[in-house]
């Protein structure tokens, strides 16, 4: 029996702009890029919505594959992906859409297509994904990677194939997710130019070491990741492909994004690991309450920690749930005047820890809460 698949498309806006005149082609091209409909003047906005609504309705009503397929390069894909038959499976699929009005409405179109034949969709309106602005499309890339590496995996884990359909969508998404798909997909497909045949390119036998890159640039990824100040000048060495500056400030690049959420659970996972801030201290004695954690539970540990330290920096701002950083009912406890979560599922434990004469704070010991 086959895998089921979870089949991720990009998707442009080219469904509306097919077999259209040059004054509506330039009206939507105009408008392509605001994110909501709201920031269009009321005159071009309601020539727009009677556009979509037409186009919406003709996809609704047409039940030619190939008309549909000559009307959406998204659909081209996918059909093409099951050999002219859409219905001959039921797997789920993943839209990713601009971050635009236009983006996001033309991916509804083809997920109404798709669930008409009996497929599970998801519509992903990808945060800051616009094609006319190179620093929001980089932000909006390293969020694909963030997505990728924490969802896909967990699909290929259930047994499902992963394949990326990268037959619509703007070229700049298509190429940046061809190079995801060596890593985060089974196979990348493609309507081959000017054919109708379909182009299948499966994952490349070779494993990125993240870990390895990942080691030597340690604290400087830690900080970036919990979201503390690095300097510009504190990144000089490490490769210029992993990272970015914005006002004077390193943070991650789409690639350096990508390391860090394939290697850093290993990491974390593998023992205690130095704070990454001098306003935070481990006791003589809080290497000795770690005693037979499992991987995992270093992992919490570590993050807490990590969190902990973007707290004494920043000050009361900063509290997540996660961290719920805060002083001891009662007065303190062993020496401990503090504690936050350092996890909340199973046994639920606690970190404690006091401010010493110098203001920094030392973390005491891993415990039981006190409740």
């Amino acid at each position: 029996m086959p895998k089921p698949c979870l089949i991720v498309s990009t998707c442009g806006t080219s469904l509306l702009t097919n077999n259209v005149g040059s004054d509506l082609r330039t009206l939507l091209t105009d408008f392509a890029n605001q994110p909501k409909a709201e920031d269009v003047p009321l005159e071009q906005r309601q020539r727009i919505q009677q556009h979509l609504d037409a186009r919406r309705g003709e996809f609704a009503r047409e039940t030619d594959l190939k008309r549909l397929m000559d009307l959406s390069a998204e659909l081209n894909g996918v059909i093409r992906f099951y050999g002219g038959n859409p219905g001959v499976a039921r797997d789920q699929h993943v839209l990713l859409a601009t971050d635009t009005w236009l983006g996001e409405a033309t991916a509804r179109i083809v997920a109404d297509v798709l669930d008409r034949h009996g497929h599970l969709v998801e519509v992903r309106r990808v945060r800051d994904l616009r094609t006319d602005d190179p620093a929001s499309f980089r932000w909006a890339m390293s969020d694909l990677v963030a997505w990728c590496a924490e969802t896909l995996k967990g699909y290929r884990d259930a047994g499902h194939r992963v394949v990326f359909n990268l037959t619509g969508g703007f070229k700049s998404v298509q190429g940046f997710m061809q190079a995801l798909g060596m890593i985060y997909a089974d196979e990348s497909v493609y309507v081959f130019e000017r054919t109708e045949q379909l182009l299948r390119l499966p994952r490349l036998p070779v494993q990125l070491d993240s870990e390895a890159i990942l080691r030597r640039h340690l604290a400087v990824f830690r900080r970036i990741a919990a979201g503390l100040l690095v300097r510009e000048a504190e990144v000089v060495d490490v490769p210029e492909s992993l990272v970015n500056a914005l006002d004077g400030q390193a943070v991650f690049s789409p690639w350096g994004e990508l390391i860090w959420q394939e290697a850093y659970r290993a990491i974390y996972g593998v023992g205690l690991l130095e704070p990454i801030t001098p306003k935070l201290i481990l006791g003589s004695k809080f290497r000795q309450t770690l005693d037979e954690l499992a991987s995992d539970r270093f992992r919490h540990v570590n993050e807490r920690l990590d969190q902990l330290a973007r707290r004494l920096e920043e000050g009361e701002s900063y509290n997540p749930r996660s961290l719920d950083f805060k002083l001891l009912k009662g007065g303190d406890y062993k020496g401990s005047t503090h504690e936050c979560d350092a996890w909340a599922d199973q046994d639920a434990k606690r970190l404690f820890g006091h401010y010493d004469e110098d203001g920094r704070y030392v973390i005491d010991r891993l415990d039981k809460g006190l409740h």
